[in-house]
């Protein structure tokens, strides 16, 4: 085993190569390979192709929280919302292979999938709190948000947007049209 290798050393290499040759080309072998160590090594910090995937898909999901922690720091309400669709979908654009891996858990009921995606969801579900929504409403707003963010990213990461725009502009303008529908449901009309 080579020195100073570790779990996150050997998640490292397979989001680098992930992101490099695609999520689906990941194997072992190439692992093995970028790591300069033999194969059978790995197998003392992943349980198989499985376990790998498993746990680049949790690590996945926590480097995109941490992107978008990054994004929203100091602001709120509209603002944040709009950095926070403009972080995910530049995640997706630097990490195609990694954000792949976050939708590719082999057991998305994992506890540790299941605990870095409910903190992002309740990331979002903070960010709406300026909104004054009722608890059914708010789900139904982080669903529309997380909807929204991961149709585009995915689109465009599959080369979909092929008419001469501005992806940029249509993500806003997507995002702004999607906020003028958040309405809080104890708003008085005068």
């Amino acid at each position: 085993m080579r020195q100073g290798l570790d779990q996150h050393t050997v998640l490292q290499a397979a989001a680098e190569l992930a992101d490099a040759h695609g999520y689906e080309q990941l194997s072992l072998a190439s692992l093995a390979k970028q790591l300069q160590i033999r194969t059978p090594s790995l197998y003392n910090h992943v349980q198989g192709m499985a376990g790998l995937k498993q746990a680049l898909a949790s690590y996945a999901v926590r480097k995109l929280k941490e992107a978008l922690v990054e994004a929203i720091i100091g602001k709120s309400g509209d603002e944040a919302l709009h950095a926070l669709a403009f972080a995910y979908v530049d995640f997706v654009r630097r990490h195609p292979g990694l954000y792949e891996a976050s939708m590719g858990a082999p057991d998305p009921l994992d506890p540790d999938f299941q605990t870095a995606g409910t903190e992002v969801v309740q990331l979002i579900v903070r960010l709406m709190e300026p909104y004054r929504l009722e608890p059914a409403a708010v789900i139904h707003a982080v669903r529309g948000m997380r909807s929204i963010v991961h149709g585009f990213a995915s689109l465009e990461l599959r080369k979909q947007f092929n008419i001469e725009l501005s992806k940029n502009d249509s993500l806003r303008y997507a995002i702004t049209a999607y906020l003028k529908g958040i309405q809080p449901t104890n708003q008085n009309s005068d």
